[in-house]
């Protein structure tokens, strides 16, 4: 048999054997990789999620925390398994930050991505008694000497101040905290001037009228706090977030990517889903797999411009 012939054999043999598995897909269980800690945002969407699509699929999904390096070792961990389907991660925004900053061996060309599942702006907090109403008085003092406003950063670097600092041209004075459930008590009990944090990390504080929020970071108004105006509006043209997706290993076969995102967009559909994210305030934002792929190269590339100037 001459090498070319086999050559021709092997590979009708993986076409087929390919085919064979996607025809059959789901036929086990699936395991979705989450890349930070049990209770946390991103694992409460992970696992909501998880439930709502198993029914679906016919199949249960079983959640692993695989935690460490800010969402790397989760992350890598889920690439380099086996492109079967039967393992998924939850990518987050950190899959386009930290490869960049030499923190993750894996970046989002090691991923097929499914689907994006949600999207949310950051939103700038003060406390309720702060002399700042709008984000125009504190970019005001912030302009009067560098370091003059205290900021409580929920992550380090902050992408959220980073990309304000940048337009506007201005320095805050970053106190670094662990993640909003530190950051927010900051500034209330006054040891920091303001905190950039999701809507859902302190839609409590806000309902309450403890926090008072001077603008979201976003193009359009959101509808868990409909009266907090863009910085768009307020003439700062700043936009920022955070967003969490689906993705497995790059040489899933793209049949089984396409069942999974029909599954998902059917999972995100449910009431179960639904009402999970209103009660978290959190925003459904379904993108199909290549409208990710390309939001993801976008937000990589912004994300660049601030890490390497």
């Amino acid at each position: 048999m001459s090498n070319l012939l086999k050559k021709v054999l092997v590979t009708a043999g993986i076409i087929a054997s390919t085919s064979v598995m996607a025809a059959d897909y789901p036929s086990k269980n699936i395991r979705l990789v989450v890349p930070f800690g049990a209770g946390g945002g991103t694992d409460a969407v992970g696992r909501t999620l998880a439930n709502s699509a198993k029914d679906i699929l016919g199949q249960n999904i079983a959640v692993m925390n695989r935690t460490g390096g800010s969402g790397a070792v989760g992350m890598s961990f889920g690439a380099q398994q086996k492109p079967d389907g039967y393992t998924l991660t939850v990518v987050t925004r950190e899959i386009a930050s930290l490869p960049q900053m030499g923190l993750m061996q894996h970046d989002v060309d090691d991923f097929k991505l499914i689907r994006l599942v949600n999207l949310d702006p950051a939103v700038v907090l003060v406390s309720k008694d702060s002399p700042f109403n709008t984000i125009n008085d504190l970019i005001a003092e912030a302009k009067k000497k560098d370091g003059a406003v205290k900021f409580a950063s929920t992550a380090a670097p902050n992408f959220y101040l980073m990309t304000l600092e940048k337009a506007e041209g201005i320095k805050l004075n970053a106190i670094p905290y662990n993640g909003a459930s530190e950051a927010i008590p900051a500034v209330l009990g006054g040891h920091t001037d303001v905190t950039m944090v999701t809507p859902g990390e302190a839609i409590a504080q806000l309902r309450s009228g403890q926090l008072k929020a001077l603008g979201v970071m976003s193009n359009e108004r959101i509808s868990y706090i409909p009266d907090v105006p863009t910085l768009k509006e307020q003439g700062v043209d700043v936009q920022s977030g955070t967003w969490r997706g689906i993705g497995a290993p790059k040489n899933t076969p793209d049949a089984v990517i396409e069942t999974l995102g029909k599954a998902f967009d059917e999972a995100m559909a449910t009431t179960e889903f639904k009402e999970f994210m209103q009660k978290g305030a959190m925003t459904i934002h379904p993108m199909n797999a290549e409208e990710f792929t390309n939001f993801v190269k976008q937000d990589t590339k912004t994300l660049g411009e601030l890490i390497n100037n």
